[in-house]
C-alpha cells in the first residue's frame, strides 16, 4: 500500500475474473480511444504553453485549463489501465474527461493555489531530467509487433516497450495460462505507472513539488483525497456502479471547440512561419539576377561525371498544381575548383542515361548543403565530350564561376556536371535557384491565412476556456 501524499494521486482496483484472452485484441478495441487522445493531447500541448505563460506572469494555473489537462491525463490513465499499461480491467474505458467513480482506475491532481513563477522556467526540462531518464526505462520508446502463425492465420500482437510493457506481458501470459493476474506483479506495475504519472503531472506544470524517487506500489493511493477513494459496493466489495456522477465543465462542445482551436493555432503558426520563411528567402536569398539561390555544395569525385537523381516534372500532376510560371526560370551555378573547364547541363533523363551508360559516375543523394552524398557507379570513360554528345535543354561550360539558365519544362530531367574535356576527377561547387514569381502572392497569402486563422483559433480557445471556467465556478458555489 502507498503512503504517498504527493499531489498527483493514482488509484486502481484489480478486477477479478479477468478474461484469459481478451488482451490479445485490446490493441484493436482501444483504437477509437487512441484517435481521440491524439487530438486531446494536441490541445493539451497548446494549453500547457498557455498555462506556462499564465504561471510565469501571475503565479497561478488557470483553473479551467488545469481541469482539462487533468482530464486528459485521467483519460489516458484509464485507457492505459485497460490496455497494455496494466491490463487491470476488462471494463471498456468511458469517453470522458471527468472522473468516473465507478471505473476501477482513477486519477486526480490537487489544484495548486500558487505556483512559483521562476520554477516554471526550469522544472519541466532541467529539473525533471533525472526522472525523464527513469521514465524512459519504464515506458520505453517503441512497440513490438509479433505475428502468431497457424497455417494461413496470422494474429498480430502489439506491445509497448520498456519495463512496464515487459511486466504487463508477463502478467498477460500468466492470465492466458492460469486465468489469474499475480497480485505482487500488479502492485509493482501500478507503482511504476504511478511514478510515470507523477512525473507527467510535474512536467505539465501542475505542481511545484518534486516527484519522489520512491516506488509506492499497489493500487491504493492513501494520499488521495476522500473524493477519489474508490467507492465500494457493500455486497461485492468492488467499485460501486451507481456512484453519483460529478459535474463536468468540459462538455463535448467545449472540448471540440478547444481541440479545433488548438489544431488551428498549430496550423496557423505553421502557415505564418512558412510565409515568414518565404519572405526571408524572397528578400535575403535573391542574387543580383533576381534568383532565389540555395547554398553551395562542393562536388569532388574521381569519376567522370556527377548527376542528379531523376527530376520528374509531369504536366499531368506536378505542373497542374504548380505551373511553370510559378517557378519561373531555373539557374544552376558552377564554380570550378581549378583551371580545368567544368561543364553543366540539363537534358532528358533517357538521353543522359544513354550517354553515360557504362561510364563511371556519381549520382547525388542530397541537395546542396555542407557536404554531398553520392551513389557511385563504376565504369569507363565517356566516348564523347558532353558538349557534343547531346542536345542539352540548357548548358554552360568554363572556368571560374558560370551559370546555366533553364526555362522550366515538363518531363523527366537530369542535371550533369563533368569536366568539359571528359576527364576524370570532377571538382567544383554547385548551387541552384529559381526566379519563383509565385512568391509575390504566396507570401502575403500565407501570412494573411496564418494571422486570420490564429485569431479564429484563439477565439475558439478563449471561448471554450471562459465558458468552462464559468461552469466550474458555478458548480463550486454552495
Amino acid at each position: 500500500m502507498s503512503t504517498s501524499t504527493y499531489p498527483v494521486h493514482v488509484q486502481a482496483h484489480l478486477d477479478p475474473g479477468l478474461s484469459r484472452g481478451l488482451w490479445l485484441v485490446k490493441w484493436l478495441l482501444v483504437v477509437p480511444h487512441y484517435v481521440v487522445l491524439a487530438f486531446l493531447w494536441l490541445a493539451f500541448g497548446v494549453l500547457s504553453v498557455a498555462a506556462f505563460f499564465a504561471i510565469l506572469f501571475t503565479g497561478r494555473y488557470p483553473r479551467a485549463i488545469f481541469e482539462f489537462n487533468v482530464g486528459v491525463l485521467r483519460w489516458t490513465w484509464r485507457v492505459s489501465y485497460y490496455a497494455y499499461g496494466a491490463l487491470g480491467t476488462d471494463r471498456y474505458p468511458p469517453f470522458s474527461l471527468k472522473d468516473d467513480p465507478t471505473y476501477p482506475a482513477r486519477l486526480d491532481v490537487d489544484y495548486p493555489q500558487r505556483l512559483s513563477r521562476g520554477l516554471v522556467l526550469v522544472k519541466w526540462w532541467l529539473l525533471a531530467l533525472p526522472h525523464y531518464l527513469i521514465v524512459g526505462v519504464l515506458i520505453g520508446s517503441g512497440a513490438y509487433v509479433v505475428a502468431q502463425r497457424s497455417g494461413l492465420d496470422r494474429t498480430p500482437l502489439v506491445w509497448g516497450g520498456g519495463l512496464i510493457g515487459l511486466l504487463v506481458l508477463i502478467a498477460a501470459v500468466a492470465l492466458l495460462f492460469t486465468g489469474r493476474y499475480p497480485r505482487p506483479l500488479f502492485d509493482l506495475i501500478l507503482g511504476l505507472n504511478r511514478w510515470v504519472l507523477r512525473v507527467a503531472g510535474y512536467a505539465a506544470l501542475m505542481t511545484d513539488e518534486y516527484p519522489p524517487f520512491r516506488l509506492d506500489h499497489g493500487g491504493d493511493d492513501r494520499g488521495a483525497s476522500e473524493q477519489l477513494a474508490l467507492p465500494l459496493s457493500p455486497t461485492t466489495n468492488l467499485p460501486a456502479r451507481n456512484a453519483p456522477a460529478t459535474a463536468d465543465p468540459w462538455t463535448a462542445g467545449r472540448v471540440t471547440a478547444l481541440v479545433v482551436g488548438a489544431a488551428g493555432v498549430i496550423l496557423s503558426v505553421g502557415l505564418a512561419g512558412a510565409g515568414g520563411a518565404l519572405a526571408y528567402a524572397d528578400t535575403a536569398m535573391r542574387d543580383s539576377g533576381g534568383y532565389v539561390m540555395s547554398g553551395s555544395m562542393r562536388l569532388s569525385t574521381q569519376t567522370y561525371a556527377v548527376t542528379s537523381a531523376n527530376v520528374e516534372l509531369h504536366a499531368a500532376d506536378v505542373f497542374r498544381a504548380i505551373p511553370a510560371d510559378a517557378i519561373g526560370d531555373v539557374k544552376i551555378t558552377v564554380t570550378a575548383a581549378s583551371e580545368k573547364p567544368v561543364f553543366v547541363g540539363i537534358a532528358p533523363t533517357r538521353a543522359v542515361q544513354s550517354y553515360l551508360h557504362g561510364v563511371a559516375r556519381a549520382q547525388l543523394r542530397s541537395l546542396p548543403g555542407d557536404a554531398a552524398g553520392y551513389t557511385t557507379m563504376s565504369g569507363t570513360a565517356p566516348t564523347r565530350s558532353p558538349a557534343e554528345a547531346l542536345s542539352w535543354a540548357a548548358q554552360s561550360a568554363g572556368t571560374g564561376t558560370h551559370s546555366m539558365v533553364w526555362p522550366v519544362e515538363a518531363g523527366d530531367w537530369t542535371v550533369v556536371v563533368m569536366n568539359a574535356d571528359r576527364s576524370a576527377g570532377v571538382d567544383a561547387a554547385i548551387a541552384y535557384g529559381a526566379t519563383v514569381p509565385a512568391l509575390r502572392w504566396l507570401v502575403p497569402l500565407l501570412l494573411t491565412l496564418g494571422a486570420t486563422g490564429l485569431l479564429v483559433a484563439i477565439a475558439l480557445l478563449v471561448g471554450a476556456i471562459a465558458t468552462a471556467a464559468r461552469s466550474s465556478e458555478a458548480s463550486q458555489r454552495p
